[in-house]
């Protein structure tokens, strides 16, 4: 019998492989587009991250969801210096939600309110990853729009508070092992996390229609 967090992580990988193949993330890593994609994509990150931390307070001591809310996860502060350094000081008033933005930040809002082992799908499919996939995002912005290495503009990448990423995943993985929940409603967490990810497929299209590379 498969572990929860490798029936996890095989139920999702499909989505997985389709979010991180859609034609922006590919365009936007391969250098043909502008670092104003690269800058939309953050503010679309903070929508959905805001959702994620501002709900996190009231889930710390939630049987289900509280393990898995870590203090050195959190980028919402890092996000922001980003987005200071790209959009500059009144980075705020510029800032929109795509619509598949707004849904995808309404459902972990949601899960958050109503069903804790749900937002845990969510927390799961975004920071472990940031953890691991963002490394190379990373990697390309700094190389792409010459930011400082792990400096302003990729600071959401860099994970200050986590010296050994690697032991980290291992301990989130055991965590999810151990999760208190029965068979069905790990089933439903599986199903979660897949919407997570087609949510997170969707912003990444909707992007591609703002950022269209021109035939």
């Amino acid at each position: 019998m498969d572990s929860f967090s490798t029936l996890i992580r095989t139920a999702s990988h499909e989505q997985h492989v389709e979010a991180e193949t859609s034609t922006f993330m590919s365009d936007l890593l391969g250098g043909r587009l502008g670092v104003d994609a690269y800058a939309r994509y953050t503010e679309q990150l903070w929508f959905v991250y805001e959702a994620l931390e501002t709900t996190a307070g009231r889930l710390a001591t939630d049987p289900v969801a509280g393990p898995f809310v870590r203090p050195e996860l959190l980028r919402l502060a890092s996000l922001e210096r980003d987005l200071a350094h790209l959009r500059g000081a009144d980075w705020r008033a510029g800032l929109t939600a795509l619509p598949a933005t707004e849904a995808y930040a309404a459902r972990v809002r949601e899960c958050a309110e109503e069903w804790p082992a749900g937002y845990v799908a969510h927390h799961y499919t975004r920071y472990l990853g940031d953890l691991s996939g963002g490394q190379i995002i990373r990697d390309k912005a700094e190389r792409t729009w010459g930011f400082a290495r792990k400096g302003d503009g990729v600071r959401f990448y860099v994970f200050e508070e986590i010296s050994n990423p690697a032991a980290f995943k291992r301990e989130y993985r055991d965590l999810l092992d151990g999760i208190r929940a029965d068979d069905l409603e790990k089933q439903r967490v599986v199903a979660e996390c897949k919407r997570a990810f087609a949510l997170n497929t969707a912003v990444f299209r909707a992007l591609g229609e703002e950022f269209p590379l021109s035939a």
